[in-house]
This record gives C-alpha cells, structure tokens and sequence, in this order.
C-alpha cells in the first residue's frame, strides 16, 4: 500500500497539515498509522466530512 504524509494530504485536500493531524488522531481517516512519531495516510484517502461547517453538519 502506497502511503502519504501529512504534508502531501493537507496540500491535496486544502486544508493545514495540524487540520490533518486531528482528523488522524480522532481516527476520522481509515488506514492511517503513526509509524516512528509520523503520521501516514494511504494514498487513496478522502477529505473526512468537517463537522464544523453548516453542510457538514446537514450530512451527518
């Protein structure tokens, strides 16, 4: 399995790399693991829904 980094999927997605970091520590992205102090995400994840917004939250 190909893998990304923080980095790569905050660049991909549009968002900040700590936005990133809390959708992997609250477990929102499948397949994301910490390996040696670094989060890896697979390559063909998607953005999790931000609950935050008005059409998040309309999704839920």
């Amino acid at each position: 399995m190909d893998y990304m980094t923080l980095k790569e999927a905050s660049e991909n997605w549009g968002v900040s790399t700590r936005q990133v970091n809390y959708y992997c520590v609250e477990g929102r992205i499948p397949g994301a693991v910490k390996m040696a102090g670094v989060w890896l995400l697979p390559k063909e994840a998607v953005k999790p829904v931000d609950g935050r917004t008005k059409e998040g939250k309309a999704q839920k």
